[in-house]
């Protein structure tokens, strides 16, 4: 009962978000709740606002209108340092996992904690980059630079690289974007396991309809500057509604 009871608390609580740009209403009355331990996948066109809602969750956007409660905090309403502190529980996985190419695989890892974790010895460190590398199968990697890689290898230093800091919250900003369908249902399987063993709750930004079955564990889509449906893969597209449905035709009949 109390595993239950745990899996009902929201780590992210949005209410009612308005968000325009001048003339450009992109977000239209948003309504969303990602649960402790779960994954929810964002489905929408480009320019529909999957990219600002992720803004205003993280606080480089502030809503017009509405609420935005992001682990029991109100994002528009904190202080610089209070924004710092509530960043470093988030961890946001880049499209182009944004590695520095002058620094190796163990420099890049290192490089989040020297910053933001004080009293790390250096057993400490060289402890946390090797587990969260062998968490990602790439441990034999750690000396090696980002150029040496392959685009599924730097995706997964990159997810590595999110994780040192033990985030509660992923953000995963199109994670199969670029990449060969054998290394998609790899990444696919590396969200998966990062929900499992690392127990955070995540939003997965994607058009990648195999990516959205395999790892969400709701769908969300966001169409007309809302969620218009919200449910299980096959939940949302058992409709009527050809906008998602050609959303589905445009991934899996072409």
């Amino acid at each position: 009962m109390e595993e239950t009871a745990k899996n009902t608390e929201p780590v992210i609580s949005i209410r009612d978000l308005y968000k325009s740009f001048g003339d450009l209403h992109v977000l239209q009355g948003v309504n969303l709740e990602v649960l402790k331990g779960e994954n929810v996948v964002v489905l929408g066109r480009s320019g529909t606002g999957k990219s600002v809602l992720i803004k205003i969750i993280v606080g480089l956007l502030t809503q017009d209108k509405g609420e935005c409660n992001v682990l029991g905090k109100e994002v528009s309403s904190l202080n610089e340092k209070e924004l710092r502190d509530l960043r470093l529980k988030i961890g946001f996985s880049f499209q182009n996992s944004a590695l520095y190419d002058s620094m190796t695989v163990r420099e890049n890892l290192e490089f989040p904690l020297v910053r933001n974790v004080a009293g790390l010895s250096k057993a400490d460190v060289k402890e946390k980059v090797e587990s969260v590398l062998d968490a990602v199968g790439l441990l034999k990697t750690i000396n090696q630079a980002p150029s040496e890689l392959s685009g599924g290898q730097r995706k997964r230093i990159g997810i590595a690289r999110t994780l040192i800091l033990e985030p509660e919250i992923m953000l995963y900003d199109e994670p199969t974007a670029g990449l060969d369908p054998i290394t998609c249902i790899e990444i696919n399987e590396l969200i998966n396991e990062v929900q499992e063993k690392y127990h955070t709750s995540a939003i997965i930004i994607t058009h990648d309809l195999t990516c959205a079955r395999q790892t969400g564990d709701r769908i969300a889509m966001l169409l007309d500057g809302h969620f218009t449906k919200q449910g299980t893969f096959e939940e949302v597209f058992e409709t009527q509604d050809d906008r998602i449905k050609s959303f589905y035709d445009y991934n899996f009949i072409k």
